[in-house]
């Protein structure tokens, strides 16, 4: 069971605070299709991939994931369309990687934490 308070009690300083530091509801969007994108579990191996090896092309991320090349380009739309993945061309190959190193710390960072002993 969740912990709730036992008398209902609302600390204005701290709701206005808070409410004053909200991004806009744009952002809040953002983020949480952002998050969305992260949370389906074929998206994350491909993310995992990518982070582990660098750059794959769509043939090896569909032989990692044991998916179709046609699956893997559905979810590798999304990811680039939300700017998680970036791509170049080689020849007739297409090879994605993550799109910053900021990528790699949410992934890092959310590993670390759910590796903890609690």
């Amino acid at each position: 069971m969740t912990e709730v308070c036992n008398v209902y009690e609302e600390h204005l300083d701290k709701i206005l605070e808070a409410q004053a530091k909200l991004p806009d509801e744009e952002t809040v969007l953002e983020v949480a299709d952002f998050f969305g994108a992260l949370g389906n579990p074929t998206r994350l191996k491909i993310l995992l991939a990518l982070m582990e090896a660098g750059e794959l092309c769509t043939c090896d991320l569909s032989a990692v994931t044991k998916l179709s090349v046609s699956a893997i380009s559905h979810q590798l739309r999304i990811l680039k369309d939300r700017k998680i993945v970036a791509y170049r061309k080689e020849g007739k190959n297409v090879f994605y990687r993550l799109d910053d190193e900021h990528i790699k710390d949410i992934l890092r960072t959310a590993m670390n934490h759910l590796s903890e002993v609690r």
